[in-house]
């Protein structure tokens, strides 16, 4: 029997870092014909139709429930843990029922998956980027709680086993080493023509995304030093970036006093999808190859440049220089050493593993600094360091760039390569049996009515609340639950204060497992809804009720269902003119969620809410269906 794995990240075909690893692991797991894969796709819809067509089963993370819609909506906090699949992952657990879940994402994506009921029942697994010490608390509570944990560089991997944590593998983001190869010579030489780069120029080039956490004052600085004392070189900066965000680039090189002239950078053209190299003149530019007015634009995720194109332009450059605070592995740099260019990397976190000898690589060396709140350890390279190793690139004998070039590639193929990672992870798998859990999901409620214990040790007082109120075995799903009730009563709570907050959290946990969706309040032979609003008080209520008879005459194919809080709908038992009263909720007063505009679903034609006015909210955006009349005369 196969095993049934569900890989759970970014979509496949999106041109993210977890896209692309996503891509490469399934097709990989898909081509051995040994498992049955299913990709869980955040960014996508629950049933949408654009991922239907997959080669391997493909699901979204997104809800798509109107109810889970509006609570997102009205919940920047809901909405967040929607976007990483918090909201839908029991769904597609229960439904799919994997042997083997593999989650690739940052930690706080993941954040408390391992203290869901299904995690140790089955083969769960993270694959995560580590890129800072010290690491996260996050970080900690996931490999003690996971049976396997995948970090993607040896910094990570040290700093975990240091820790104590005996289950971290090494395994790198796959990289296609097919993409990315050294150019010949003559190739080299037209297409530096065609971007009107003199042969001789020493091209030092950096791909990045303009992150605050790229050392772009680091390099320039170290640029310009690397020109003082090597005019000769006729060197070149070359950033392949997107100058529209994050560091304001133009401004680094007038404060440097740097010739713009001399920085380089990538534009790409929206019609004809060619690239040009030249120094930075603003956004939408006019195109030389196509003569389209203003469609290039500097390099950038969603419009840029294909594979194909960004490898002739590696193999522009001379050498590579990659400075940053911290990574999780930075993919050009491997991009780069596939092209058999030397790359020049700090020598912190992910850098470690690529700015070595065996790696075809130059150490940058740096000057720790903290990053405020996480109190992370950063790097801040060293700018004089930089200009010393692009000089010792610069005059490195030829046959000696070449051998190091070539032991690049090399190192790159058999660290990163997909058939390389992916085959360890394979090797990883075999070795998990299938599950044999029953997929019970099936709700234990809490009990509300617990006594007190009269335990007198603390920990054991705590333990037997989340035993026999929230029904957890914290022993083995919350060791740092059991840490912070301890040392909130030595501190600042008596046992009466902790045994409430336990009995409120079981209240509310078995409110919110008893809630009807607002959709299976309405009828669903009803053809056509009103929903009228008034939300309190006894009063309004009692007389907005007047309003009724001229709404259900007006429209006699219509339902009303009249929307109020719980404690007024006794004032509308019996009125002939409402189908029937349902709970009061402010996102009613967004006339999208319930007329169906954007991404709302709608639940009702129209919306009429005589307690509002255009001043309070948008009240006049209706769907366009009806003209909303009121007659207050009307008898």
């Amino acid at each position: 029997m196969k095993k049934k794995i569900l890989i759970h990240s970014n979509h496949s075909r999106a041109k993210t870092g977890f896209g692309k690893h996503m891509k490469h692991l399934l097709t990989f797991l898909k081509k051995t014909k040994k498992y049955e894969v299913v990709e869980f796709c955040n960014g996508k819809r629950w049933n949408d139709p654009s991922i239907q067509n997959m080669p391997w089963k493909t699901i979204g993370s997104l809800p798509f429930e109107p109810h889970i819609i509006q609570e997102c909506n009205s919940n920047p906090q809901k909405g967040r843990e929607a976007g990483y699949g918090h909201l839908k992952i029991d769904d597609v657990i229960k439904q799919e029922k994997p042997d083997i879940y593999l989650g690739i994402e940052d930690i706080w994506g993941l954040d408390n998956f391992w203290k869901k009921k299904w995690w140790k029942k089955i083969n769960s697994m993270i694959w995560t980027p580590v890129d800072s010490i010290p690491l996260l608390d996050k970080h900690i509570d996931a490999a003690k709680n996971t049976q396997n944990i995948i970090v993607q560089a040896s910094f990570a991997q040290k700093k975990l086993q240091e820790n104590g944590f005996k289950n971290v593998h090494l395994f790198p983001v796959p990289i296609d080493p097919s993409n990315f190869s050294k150019l010949n010579q003559d190739e080299k030489d037209r297409n530096r023509i065609e971007q009107n780069i003199h042969p001789n120029d020493f091209i030092i080039g950096f791909v990045f995304r303009n992150q605050l956490r790229k050392s772009v004052p680091n390099l320039l600085e170290g640029f310009k030093l690397f020109l003082k004392n090597n005019p000769e070189s006729n060197a070149k900066l070359l950033l392949h970036t997107h100058w529209a965000e994050g560091w304001d680039i133009p401004r680094l090189i007038k404060e440097k006093n740097i010739d713009p002239s001399l920085i380089l950078t990538t534009y790409y053209c929206n019609n004809c999808q060619k690239y040009e190299i030249k120094p930075f003149q603003g956004q939408d530019l006019n195109c030389r190859f196509c003569n389209s007015e203003k469609s290039q634009q500097t390099a950038q995720i969603t419009r840029g440049v294909s594979d194909e194109q960004l490898n002739e332009i590696y193999n522009m450059m001379n050498v590579y220089c990659h400075a940053f605070t911290s990574g999780g592995q930075e993919i050009p740099i491997q991009e780069a050493k596939l092209c058999e260019l030397i790359t020049l990397v700090t020598n912190y976190s992910c850098g470690e593993d690529y700015c070595t000898n065996e790696s075809g690589g130059l150490p940058l060396n740096w000057t720790e600094y903290r990053e405020p709140g996480t109190q992370f350890v950063k790097a801040s390279t060293d700018a004089n360091h930089i200009a010393s190793q692009l000089e010792v690139v610069y005059k490195m004998p030829k046959d000696k760039k070449n051998k190091m070039g070539k032991k690049a590639r090399k190192f790159t193929i058999d660290f990163c390569s997909i058939k390389s990672v992916c085959s360890k992870f394979e090797e990883l798998i075999s070795n998990f049996k299938n599950s044999d859990w029953d997929f019970d999901f099936s709700y234990v409620p809490k009990d509300e009515k617990y006594p007190m214990p009269n335990i007198e040790n603390d920990r054991e007082w705590v333990i037997d609340l989340y035993k026999n109120i929230l029904k957890v075995d914290a022993e083995e799903q919350d060791q740092n639950g059991i840490a912070h009730w301890q040392h909130r009563l030595n501190t600042d709570l008596n046992r009466q204060e902790v045994y409430n907050y336990f009995i409120n959290v079981a209240k509310k946990d078995n409110a919110e497992q008893t809630k009807t969706p607002f959709e299976d309040l309405l009828d669903k032979e009803d053809k056509n809804r009103i929903l009228f609003i008034m939300p309190e008080n006894e009063v309004d209520v009692f007389n907005s009720t007047s309003l009724l008879k001229y709404f259900y005459d007006k429209y006699p194919e219509h339902s009303i269902y009249f929307a109020t809080k719980p404690e007024y709908q006794d004032l509308l038992f019996g009125n002939p003119y409402i189908k029937a009263s349902v709970p009061y909720d402010p996102v009613m007063e967004n006339f999208a969620w319930g007329e169906g505009q954007g991404d709302y679903v709608g639940l009702f034609d129209f919306v009429l809410m005589p307690h509002t006015n255009t001043h309070k909210n948008i009240n006049y955006i209706h769907g366009n269906k009806h003209k909303i009349e009121y007659d207050i005369n009307y008898a």
